[in-house]
């Protein structure tokens, strides 16, 4: 390969330079805006320079709901020639323009609950939570299962995809910092309840399912330091209470002195008694 220097320039570097003729051409960029109202079109905000006779002017948007938008309208003209053409007109945001939300893949979006009755989420085949059934898992309880019931499902549970499961429940409404789970005994924890089902495989140890018909849990899967007021060992203490003493109807724990007068004929205390009966 030769020195090819002399047939090979750099590029140049240096600003484009504003065309005046192009710059003055004001009245002719507003003229070219023929999407909306000459009334949607506001003031003339700058001229600046695209390159060579290239320059785009920018003027103020005024239709509703575009606030902080522009019209750029592109001219140009070609050399030694004081007639200037429009190339594009274009409405862009500004810097404070209101923009929609960017958009983020269906993928990205999803949230748990939004899968309805006869809805489909396939997955992607390069899922790093899913691992090829043919591999051994290191999970000896999907191993056995798989060779017990012949599933030979095509993939299973990575261990990646079993470490961001956990994680999520952990963090979620069913593990040790749900509202719940705080305001409970510090007792009463799933793991030792009567209602608790572990799980099988590497999470036995940390999960199971709740089994309490009136638990708020029932039927979801829960961490073993989870808790709530339902844990079948809950005794309620009932708190001893002063029996009031109700009010005496009859006292008879005083005796009042009487005098009692007799009546005529009454034997004198003096006198022997008479004998009962009669002769």
């Amino acid at each position: 390969m030769g020195n090819n220097g002399r047939v090979t320039r750099p590029a140049s570097t240096r600003a484009a330079r504003l065309d005046q003729v192009c710059a003055a051409a004001v009245e002719v960029a507003r003229d070219a805006i023929t999407e909306v109202e000459p009334s949607d079109v506001g003031d003339h905000l700058r001229a600046v320079a695209e390159g060579d006779r290239v320059v785009t002017h920018y003027f103020e948007c005024l239709l509703a709901g575009y606030r902080g938008w522009r019209w750029a309208v592109t001219v140009t003209r070609v050399a030694r020639s004081k007639h200037v053409t429009v190339c594009e007109t274009v409405l862009l945001p500004g810097s404070d323009a209101l923009l929609a939300p960017g958009w983020v893949p269906w993928q990205e979006r999803l949230k748990p609950g939004d899968l309805g009755p006869g809805d489909l989420l396939p997955t992607p085949p390069d899922d790093e939570r899913l691992a090829p059934g043919y591999l051994l898992s290191d999970d000896p309880a999907v191993e056995e299962v798989s060779w017990e019931l012949g599933l030979g499902r095509p993939r299973v549970l990575s261990r990646e995809g079993r470490a961001d499961t956990a994680q999520r429940w952990y963090d979620g409404d069913h593990g040790p910092s749900a509202p719940i789970s705080v305001a409970a005994p510090a007792a009463a924890r799933c793991g030792t309840c009567g209602f608790y089902l572990p799980l099988a495989g590497a999470l036995r140890r940390s999960f199971g399912a709740c089994g309490n018909f009136y638990a708020p849990d029932d039927g979801r899967v829960v961490s073993a330091d989870h808790g709530c007021g339902a844990h079948s060992e809950t005794l309620v203490e009932t708190a001893e209470s002063a029996v009031e003493e109700l009010p005496t109807v009859y006292d008879d724990s005083a005796v009042e002195a009487m005098s009692v007068s007799r009546a005529p004929g009454s034997v004198e205390a003096a006198e022997p008694g008479e004998p009962y009966g009669h002769p």
